[in-house]
């Protein structure tokens, strides 16, 4: 794969974690698509690691089991975290929400580093984050992609993939930073909102800027 030199906008000691190739960051909102485009750059041969991924695995260490167990007692059972009521803790108070988060992220770079030293020497990566801009990490990207769909999408979306209702949808949503405010920010919009087949041409429109042809 040759990729497009002009990605190359930031020196390795700007960039996130000091990586000696380019990164892009690839966002966009809860239910918007950005886990179905992440997938089919990763089958179509781009290096991509997920943060959800990585964050899954942290969630999976005896230290954060022993965190949640002393924190959040109520949503441990039979030693098993809870995940759907450690989400309701998460989004219905800001201060649950911000504890957990600082946990996570605090082991976040190290995770990144285990997960990018397993691939095979990329030319450049493509890293899933969701919280890219709420965490203010563009300045560290060498380009920053959005997968985006209207919040009234996002919601229809939400509301039928994880069964919930629509107070807690809002809820949900609300945590994040609004996608419209996303859209503005980006450096690349990969629209979500139509048909597969036009998002498998949006995915070709951001291939191209990716490679040499």
């Amino acid at each position: 794969m040759k990729i497009n030199e002009d990605l190359n906008r930031l020196s390795q000691d700007q960039r996130l974690y000091q990586l000696e190739v380019p990164v892009i960051g690839l966002t966009g909102g809860i239910a918007s698509g950005k886990t179905t485009v992440s997938h089919k750059l990763q089958e179509k041969g781009f290096a991509v690691i997920n943060a959800d991924h990585l964050v899954k695995d942290i969630y999976a260490l005896p230290e954060t089991l022993k965190f949640i167990t002393t924190e959040f007692p109520d949503v441990i059972k039979d030693g098993e975290i809870q995940f759907p009521l450690l989400r309701q803790y998460v989004f219905s108070n800001i201060e649950n929400k911000v504890k957990i988060e600082n946990f996570i992220y605090d082991r976040l770079a190290q995770a990144f580093k285990a997960a990018f030293n397993k691939l095979d020497h990329p030319k450049m990566i493509i890293y899933d984050v969701p919280l890219l801009f709420e965490k203010n990490l563009q300045h560290l990207f060498d380009m920053t992609v959005l997968v985006y769909a209207p919040r009234e999408i996002q919601r229809t979306r939400l509301m039928k993939r994880d069964n919930v209702l629509e107070k807690m949808a809002d809820s949900m949503l609300k945590s994040q930073m609004d996608i419209e405010e996303k859209k503005l920010k980006a450096d690349f919009i990969i629209d979500n909102s139509k048909s597969d087949s036009e998002l498998a041409e949006e995915i070709n429109r951001l291939i191209h800027k990716l490679q040499i042809h």
